[in-house]
């Protein structure tokens, strides 16, 4: 099934599919959980010039996965994280259970205290998920590792949406039918992402098409940019860098048809119907504070910061 979809792909996009797959999912020992619970969390309202998100009463999950290693996962999942965070009226979290530990060194490198961070394993996620919906957290960002595995399988049945990472290239096109079948096994909302995209190039709108066959593909191409790079090393986002830039205009704009989409699939679901808020944008909406969030200035964090 892979290969024919592959196959597929490749041939409306004008390439020879050569050779067989040569990726290996290879498996890793990962880190014992370190997670620990505040209770007490003090919070410091900031004011924002653009409007928040209002989210859902219950908690809802998504999930970034890719068999393809470099697709941007990690950068996309703590990016539009923090614009939720950002933007939203609840509590936002994030989990890493990638073994390398990319979005953990990222968050030990970052200043703010927020979003709520968690590392664990796959073996651990249900029990930490329900830890996070205990203390009100209402949104979780999961960042997964770039392999095919029952593993990530488990994790994707965890979601509310998945988010799969693609770079406009032959390479990614040719693995992105392994999570494909896991997610639909799943019957789970997908949304694909065209990423590190360059400018005005042909192959990004070509493959946009090929992936849209699929599935749902967001009108927001996240394209190449050094600042991208640059944040992730610095602890930060484009959007805290310069909220001004073009990199910080696209995660914006997707995190804000993520959210709709979200809030989309969630009405669908007839027993979640009844606490659905709204995703979208108000500009006339001013949150509640009283379980809000900006930086939150407690000298103990939600999560321990693990050395790389």
């Amino acid at each position: 099934m892979i290969g024919n979809w592959a196959n597929r792909v490749i041939s409306y996009l004008g390439f020879s599919l050569l050779g067989s797959d040569h990726f290996t999912a290879s498996t890793a020992t990962l880190e014992t959980p370190r997670v620990h619970l505040n209770q007490s969390m003090h919070v410091t309202p900031r004011v924002h010039r653009t409007p928040r998100v209002h989210l859902n009463q219950s908690m809802h999950v998504i999930v970034f996965a890719s068999r393809k290693g470099g697709s941007g996962k990690t950068t996309l999942c703590g990016q539009l994280a923090v614009q939720a965070d950002l933007l939203s009226t609840a509590p936002v979290a994030l989990i890493d259970t990638d073994p390398q530990g990319s979005l953990t060194d990222w968050w030990n490198a970052r200043e703010a205290k927020t979003p709520v961070f968690v590392k664990t394993d796959f073996l651990h996620i249900q029990e930490h998920l329900n830890e996070l919906r205990d203390s009100g957290i209402k949104l979780v960002f999961i960042d997964t590792p770039p392999v095919v595995t029952e593993s990530i399988r488990a994790v994707i049945r965890l979601a509310d949406l998945v988010i799969i990472p693609t770079r406009p290239s032959p390479h990614d096109l040719r693995a992105v039918g392994a999570t494909i079948d896991i997610i639909e096994d799943q019957e789970k909302p997908l949304i694909f992402v065209v990423n590190a995209a360059t400018a005005r190039a042909r192959i990004t709108g070509d493959s946009a098409v090929a992936l849209s066959q699929h599935g749902t593909v967001a009108p927001v191409t996240v394209h190449q940019r050094i600042d991208f790079a640059t944040s992730m090393i610095n602890g930060k986002t484009v959007m805290e860098m310069n909220e001004e830039s073009r990199s910080a205009r696209e995660i914006m704009s997707l995190w804000d048809y993520i959210a709709t989409r979200l809030d989309k699939f969630e009405r669908q679901r007839p027993d979640r119907q009844s606490n659905v808020l709204s995703f979208q944008r108000d500009e006339q909406s001013t949150p509640d504070r009283g379980r809000g969030f900006g930086k939150r200035v407690s000298t103990r964090p939600f999560g321990k910061r693990v050395s790389g």
